[in-house]
């Protein structure tokens, strides 16, 4: 658990956290305590760049100045019996969405070669619904089995819930990893979703890892989480050591519950960007869905903190072109993390 007491970093004279000291805290491996992680969300703006400058320190320290690219696929798309507030693929959503089952394998196998052409060194498949029935479940271990016979890349599926034999399944057929986000705090996550509970998000992480798969898993903000909230995700996403962190960062979607909230600044964006990056200084850290909308301008100043990246567009909203992504990771000093010629 985080210390909720001691608070070393904190500059008595000013006030403020010594952001160098926390940068050597999290390069040791040690936790930021509760008031810490507050203090790192509740900065001013004019310390922006030295927190950043913290988060960067740890950053090259684990992965240089690379910057690992994701595709996503939106496999299946919308009919989904879930409430998730935030999410036009919902059954309360009455957002103008494209609604499919489940893409043809060939369309699939296209996509993936895209994702290659594209530089992406991870290949996400993703479908909407709670969990996948037997006959979609099939479908994607036979999409997953020729996708990784045909390109070196790492293949993540994010399908719902997931038990422990599921994700054995995922696993022999070739799959390298699996998503599954836990949204927000515990304490938050009744006000953002009825239909399942943190706990059974939690089980699907925990079956992920107990099938001996990566995990990546992650959260969305912007839907109305306090400071707490955000510092307990990290928590527990330090707690279950995941590998992967998708941070999201609400798009307001016409449609669903959520589309009049617009709670989130590119500064506020910036310093969740650095929370996490010190609160788990080993994890693929990843700009996802909202970057464009949030950081807006200063999307370069969050690769000091994150280290990955989707490239082309999201589950149902159009990304940045990839060519300009292409020119600000180079335009920033960053360089692209090379697709090696297999991946085991």
């Amino acid at each position: 658990m985080v210390n909720v007491v001691s608070n070393p970093a904190l500059d008595p004279l000013s006030g403020l956290l010594d952001w160098r000291q926390l940068a050597d805290k999290s390069l040791t491996g040690d936790a930021l305590t509760h008031v810490e992680a507050i203090s790192v969300l509740t900065a001013p703006d004019e310390v922006i760049l030295d927190q950043l400058a913290a988060a960067y320190r740890v950053r090259r320290h684990y992965w240089g100045n690379r910057v690992r690219l994701h595709f996503l696929l939106n496999a299946q798309s919308g009919l989904c019996p879930e409430d998730c507030h935030y999410c036009s693929q919902s059954k309360i959503s009455g957002a103008d969405i494209e609604k499919y089952p489940l893409m043809a394998k060939e369309k699939i196998v296209a996509a993936a070669g895209r994702a290659h052409q594209l530089k992406a060194g991870t290949f996400c498949m993703a479908i909407s619904g709670r969990s996948p029935s037997p006959k979609v479940f099939d479908g994607i271990l036979d999409a997953v089995r020729t996708v990784k016979a045909q390109y070196p890349m790492r293949v993540c599926t994010t399908l719902g819930l997931l038990n422990e034999n599921q994700a054995q399944q995922l696993k022999a057929a070739g799959v390298d990893r699996i998503n599954h986000n836990l949204n927000t705090a515990e304490t938050h996550h009744d006000d953002i979703c009825t239909t399942h509970t943190f706990q059974d998000r939690l089980s699907t992480v925990k079956a992920v890892q107990a099938a001996g798969l990566t995990t990546c898993s992650g959260g969305i903000f912007g839907m109305g989480e306090s400071d707490d909230d955000i510092v307990a995700l990290a928590c527990s996403l330090r707690e279950l050591n995941v590998t992967s962190v998708p941070l999201n960062f609400l798009i307001p979607i016409p449609g669903t519950p959520f589309a009049e909230r617009n709670e989130l600044t590119p500064q506020r964006c910036l310093r969740i960007l650095c929370l996490f990056r010190l609160m788990l200084p080993e994890q693929e850290i990843r700009i996802a869905g909202g970057r464009e909308v949030h950081l807006r301008s200063l999307q370069p100043l969050g690769l000091y903190a994150a280290n990955s990246i989707f490239v082309g567009d999201y589950l149902t909203t159009p990304g940045q072109a990839a060519q300009k992504d292409f020119e600000m990771i180079r335009d920033a000093g960053f360089v692209l993390e090379p697709i090696p010629e297999s991946i085991q």
